[in-house]
Formats: C-alpha cells, structure tokens, sequence
C-alpha cells in the first residue's frame, strides 16, 4: 500500500474545508467525516506545521481542485515525513478507512506501509 497516494484524497478535502487553517483544527475533528479524518491526518504528519509544511498546505489551499503541482508538493512533504520517520507512516495507514466487503469498496489494507516516490 501507498500510504502517500491513499491519504492525498482525504488531506486535499481538509485543506480544501479549512485552507491554512486546517493544522489549527481542534473541535471539528471527532467527526468521522473525509474531511475531519483528513484534518487528522495532516495533524499527525505536520503537528501544527512549520513554516515550509505550512507554505505547502497555503499552495494547495489556494490552488484549484485538480491542481496538480501543489498536489505533488503535499505528496512530497507527506512522504519526507514518512521517511523521516516510519513509524509515522503506519500510524497514519492505521488512520486510514477500513472499507467493508458490503459496501462494495475495496478493503484498505493497514500493514507495512510503503514510502515510494510519488507517483
């Protein structure tokens, strides 16, 4: 599994809720929501955000939906911070939905996450 690749979905919409403000996110986040799980997520791997992860988050908060340069640039970030630290990385695959065979979805698997290069 791409841990990377399996978060970016859930960290754009975050940032697409709460822009530069998502790392600040407090009482929002019990929700079980995309968007909340997203917030954690980005919590998790950036704390409250130095100011190159903050740059980052402020790109793709301004940039379109389906820009693929800021995307890329969280990505990046995302798995500096999983080499840095890979434990970071199964916590965070652990955060992860696990999708059930009824829904139809295919089940996410949680074990050793993989750190590649982005895509």
């Amino acid at each position: 599994m791409d841990t990377a690749n399996d978060v970016m979905p859930f960290v754009t919409s975050a940032i697409g809720a709460y822009g530069v403000s998502v790392l600040a996110k407090t009482s929002e986040l019990a929700a079980d929501t995309p968007v909340a799980r997203g917030a954690r997520i980005l919590q998790r791997v950036f704390g409250r955000g130095d100011a190159s992860s903050q740059a980052v988050i402020e790109a793709v908060a301004e940039a379109k939906p389906d820009d693929g340069p800021s995307h890329r640039a969280l990505k990046l970030a995302i798995v500096a911070a999983f080499r840095a630290d890979p434990h970071l990385a199964r916590e965070v695959a652990a955060m992860l939905p696990r999708a059930t065979a009824a829904s139809g979805e295919r089940p996410v698997a949680v074990g050793e996450a993989r750190i590649d290069s982005p895509r």
